[in-house]
């Protein structure tokens, strides 16, 4: 027989207003919409994390000629004699010498300095030997003016001035700072010429920058071999002023 306990009007309302009832509805409202909400986040999420995957990770290059502005030249000269005096006389005659020939080529005297003296001793077959070594640097902003002076470098040789190993000329770029901002976006730029190219092909078109890693700029000689990009300090090693920079930057780029 059917239960005719919420038949009338009084019946259900005292249904709807008992307590243990409401409490139950409202369990059961709350898991509904707890149910609504994690479907929604949940494909909402995976939506997104498809999306993540749309992305591409490209390098952008930049380089640019520049003409250094410092030139430091080291000379290491020595003289040896069987004493003491007569070898540092000489020496001090070379140190005459390379002072005159930076004088006739027109560098303020400040701008070479001594850097360096040793002396040494050793026996020659019972005969005692005299080392006395000496170290000169010039350091100038006037390029042209030490380009011009170490074309005529070999009148010191001439003098009769033994220039040793380590002794040469290097030319410096210190105004990277300045030119910084100008590459890495030349670099960015590049990067995302590369990345719209890629999104051509795949059917795609490139968005918004997600992440970038700016490389490390290096400084070479601009008609250096590979390999020969350090610019150390003897003879035929960074011995031009005409440089090359170059950055390259790793820029991820999503793709809508």
């Amino acid at each position: 027989m059917p239960d005719s306990s919420l038949d009338t009007p009084a019946a259900a309302t005292a249904f709807w207003q008992d307590g243990q009832t409401r409490r139950y509805l409202a369990t059961a409202g709350v898991l509904a919409v707890g149910l609504i909400a994690g479907g929604y986040l949940l494909g909402n999420g995976l939506v997104r994390a498809k999306d993540a995957d749309r992305a591409v990770t490209v390098r952008g290059l930049a380089e640019r000629d520049v003409t250094a502005d410092l030139a430091t030249w080291t000379l290491s000269f020595s003289s040896t004699a069987t004493d003491l005096a007569t070898a540092q006389a000489s020496a001090d005659r070379d140190g005459a010498a390379i002072r005159a020939f930076f004088k006739q080529a027109g560098f303020p005297a400040a701008d070479l300095q001594p850097t360096g003296v040793n002396v040494s001793q050793y026996t020659d077959n019972g005969v005692p030997r005299f080392t006395v070594r000496q170290r000169f640097a010039l350091r100038t902003t006037d390029i042209q003016r030490a380009q011009a002076a170490a074309k005529r470098q070999f009148d010191l040789v001439r003098q009769g001035v033994v220039l040793e190993d380590g002794s040469g000329i290097n030319y410096s770029f210190t105004r990277l700072n300045a030119i910084k901002p100008e590459m890495i976006a030349a670099a960015t730029k590049d990067a995302r010429a590369s990345a719209e190219q890629f999104a051509k092909d795949s059917g795609t078109s490139v968005g918004s920058i997600r992440s970038a890693t700016q490389g490390y700029f290096s400084v070479m000689d601009r008609d250096a071999t590979s390999g020969d990009d350090s610019g150390g300090g003897s003879w035929g090693m960074a011995d031009t002023p005409f440089k090359k920079v170059r950055v390259v930057t790793t820029v991820q780029f999503s793709l809508d």
